[in-house]
C-alpha cells in the first residue's frame, strides 16, 4: 500500500509538473540534471497555483486539508498560490449510511432506533474525516450526529507518514527547503488532524466555547448531549441559521451588516485576550448567522475541533507588539520581540527596529480602514523569521483565526475599519490587566502559588510605567481638558504603581506565619502603597 500510494503521488507529480513551482535560478547543477528529462513532458495550461490545488484535490482529502492548512501560511508561501489554495473544498462522497448506522451503534451500545426517534439517511454532509446526519432523540430534541468515517485513523496516519518523508526531502534536497520549514509545518497539521480524530474532544471544546459566550448576544454554541457523544460519535443541538457567505440571504431579512462584521471582529477579541479559549478554524463553512434579531445580528459557530490559547506572557506581548506596530514605535516592536523570547536574546535590536520599518512604514501610509490587520501581523512574523524567530504554534493558530475573521468582515461591509474596532479593545485589556482589582483578584485566585510571579515585580512596574507613559498621549488636550487630562493621567499612573506595590504588600501579609520573618521592606512596599494609593 505505501508503495502503491508513493507512486500515485509521483504521478501526479509529474502529470502537474510540480517540480516547476521551485524558481529555477535557485536549483543546483544536480538538481537540474535530475529534472532535465522532465521538459520531454506536456506542459499543464494552467498557472502554477491552480496547478497545485489540482494535484491536491487528485490525491484525496488528506492532500485537500493539508493544502487548507498552507493556505493559512501566508508568511510561507507566495500570494498567488495562498489564493489558489483558498479555493481547496473539502467536499468528498458519503459512505454508505448503513455502515454509517453501525458505527453509530457500535459507539453507543444500542440500536439506532433506539437512540433516535427519527434518522435521516441522507447525509447533511459529507467531509474527508466525518460525515453529518439530522436526526431527533426520542425526548423529542433535533440534533446532528457527526460520525468518523471508517477507518480513517489508519489513512490519515499513512499520509501523514508520505508527507513527513516528502517534507525531509524538501528539506534535505531543495534550494531554500529550510526557509520554507516543511517538516515543521507537517508537524502543524499531524496535531491539527489529530485534533479532529478525537469527537469527545471536539465536544469539550464546544462546551466550553458555549460556557465563555452563555446568554451573550455576540455568539451561539449548540449544546452538546453527552450521554450520545463518544470518541467517534458526537450529537449536537441542530441550530438554524444563514450561512455567513450567504449575503443575499442576509440582506433579504435586512441584516445590520455593519454591526455584523463588527461583532465578529469583537468576537475574536473576547475570545483571544478575555477568555483566552478562540476557535481556531473559524472559516465560513462553519459559521451562521442567526435568523433572529437582524438589526442585532448573533452569530453561530459549530466545529470547534481546533482551538487555541495563549499564555498569559504571549497574551501581554502580543497586544503590546500590536499598540506599539500601530503607532509606528517599531524599537517597541523589536524591544518586546526579545523580552518576550520570540526571538534570540542577542538579537541586534537597532538592526531588528530597521528591518521592521522597512516592512511596516508602506504598509502604513494606507488609511487605516484599508490597511489588512493580519497581512500587518505576518508581515511582522516574517520579519522575525529572518532573526531566527522560533514558530510559535499557537500564533499561528491565532494568525490563521484573525485571517479567517478579517476575511469574513471585510466581505460582509468592505468598509470595515478593523483597528477602529480593535484598538479600543486592547487599550482598555491592558488598563485592565495592570489594576490593582486585577492583582489582588490575582492572588485571592492563587493564593500561595503567586510566590512563583514574585521575581517578576520589577517587571510588572516597568510594565506600568511603560504603559502609562504610553496611555499619556491620549490624555493630552487644550484648555481644560488638558488639566484634567494631566490630573487624570497621574492618577493612573499613581494608581497602577500603588497597584504594584500593593500585589507585593499583600503577597507578603496574606499568611500570619509569614509575619515573623517579614522584613522591613515588606511593611515599606504596604505603607507606599497605601500612600499612592490614597494620592489626591
Amino acid at each position: 500500500m505505501p508503495l502503491f500510494r508513493s507512486f500515485t503521488i509521483a504521478r501526479v507529480f509529474l502529470r502537474y509538473r510540480l517540480d516547476q513551482l521551485l524558481p529555477v535560478e535557485r536549483r543546483p547543477l544536480w538538481l537540474r540534471g535530475i529534472l532535465a528529462p522532465l521538459k520531454l513532458l506536456p506542459q499543464p495550461k494552467m498557472e502554477r497555483g491552480e496547478r497545485l490545488r489540482r494535484a491536491l484535490e487528485e490525491l484525496g482529502p488528506i492532500f485537500v486539508k493539508f493544502g487548507q492548512l498552507l493556505s493559512t501560511r501566508p508568511d510561507l508561501l507566495p500570494p498567488d498560490i495562498v489564493e489558489q489554495l483558498d479555493y481547496l473544498q473539502d467536499k468528498v462522497p458519503p459512505f454508505p449510511s448503513d455502515e454509517c448506522a453501525a458505527l453509530i451503534e457500535e459507539a453507543l451500545e444500542a440500536s439506532v432506533d433506539e437512540v433516535f426517534a427519527s434518522f435521516e439517511r441522507e447525509p447533511l454532509a459529507a467531509a474527508s474525516v466525518a460525515q453529518v446526519h439530522a436526526a431527533v432523540l426520542t425526548t423529542g430534541e433535533s440534533v446532528v450526529v457527526k460520525v468518523l468515517r471508517p477507518s480513517i485513523g489508519e489513512v490519515i496516519q499513512e499520509d501523514l507518514r508520505l508527507l513527513g518523508v516528502l517534507a525531509r526531502g524538501i528539506e534535505r534536497f531543495v534550494p531554500d527547503g529550510r526557509r520554507l520549514r516543511p517538516v515543521e509545518v507537517v508537524e502543524d497539521y499531524r496535531h491539527t488532524i489529530e485534533g479532529e480524530l478525537d469527537l469527545v474532544r471536539e465536544a469539550a471544546n464546544g462546551t466550553q466555547l458555549r460556557r465563555n459566550f452563555n446568554n451573550s448576544p455576540l455568539l451561539y454554541v449548540p449544546e452538546v448531549y453527552w450521554e450520545y457523544t463518544r470518541e467517534s460519535v458526537l450529537v449536537l443541538e441542530r441550530i438554524e441559521g444563514i450561512p455567513v457567505t450567504d449575503l443575499a440571504q442576509l440582506r433579504a431579512q435586512d441584516t445590520n451588516m455593519q454591526l455584523l462584521a463588527e461583532r465578529g471582529v469583537e468576537i475574536f477579541f473576547k475570545q483571544v485576550f478575555e477568555n483566552n479559549f478562540f476557535h481556531a478554524d473559524m472559516h465560513p463553512g462553519n459559521i451562521f448567522v442567526s435568523r433572529e434579531h437582524p438589526q442585532r445580528p448573533q452569530y453561530i459557530a459549530i466545529d470547534t475541533a481546533i482551538v487555541g490559547s495563549l499564555s498569559r506572557e504571549d497574551q501581554y506581548y502580543l497586544a503590546r507588539n500590536l499598540l506599539a506596530m500601530f503607532r509606528r514605535d517599531y524599537r517597541m516592536v523589536a524591544e518586546l520581540h526579545v523580552q518576550s523570547g520570540w526571538v534570540r536574546a542577542d538579537t541586534p535590536v537597532n538592526t531588528f527596529e530597521a528591518a521592521i520599518r522597512a516592512v511596516c512604514e508602506p504598509i502604513f501610509e494606507k488609511p487605516l480602514g484599508e490597511i489588512s490587520f493580519a497581512r500587518v501581523l505576518i508581515s511582522l512574523f516574517q520579519t522575525a523569521r529572518r532573526f531566527d524567530m522560533a514558530v510559535q504554534p499557537q500564533l499561528v493558530l491565532l494568525q490563521k483565526t484573525l485571517l479567517n475573521i478579517e476575511g469574513l468582515g471585510r466581505q460582509l461591509y468592505p468598509q470595515l475599519d478593523l483597528w477602529k474596532t480593535a484598538h479600543p479593545f486592547l487599550e482598555r485589556w491592558m488598563r485592565d490587566r495592570i489594576h490593582p482589582k486585577t492583582i489582588v483578584g490575582e492572588i485571592k485566585r492563587y493564593g500561595p502559588e503567586w510566590l512563583e510571579k514574585f521575581p517578576q515585580m520589577p517587571q510588572l512596574v516597568y510594565s506600568a510605567l511603560e504603559q502609562s507613559r504610553e496611555l499619556a498621549p491620549q490624555l493630552e488636550n487644550i484648555g481644560e481638558k488638558l488639566a484634567s487630562g494631566q490630573r487624570r493621567g497621574r492618577w493612573q499612573y499613581l494608581r497602577r504603581v500603588g497597584g504594584v506595590f500593593l500585589a507585593a504588600g499583600a503577597l507578603a501579609l496574606s499568611k500570619p506565619q509569614w509575619l515573623e520573618q517579614l522584613p522591613p521592606s515588606g511593611w515599606a512596599l504596604g505603607i507606599a502603597a497605601l500612600v499612592l494609593l490614597l494620592w489626591p
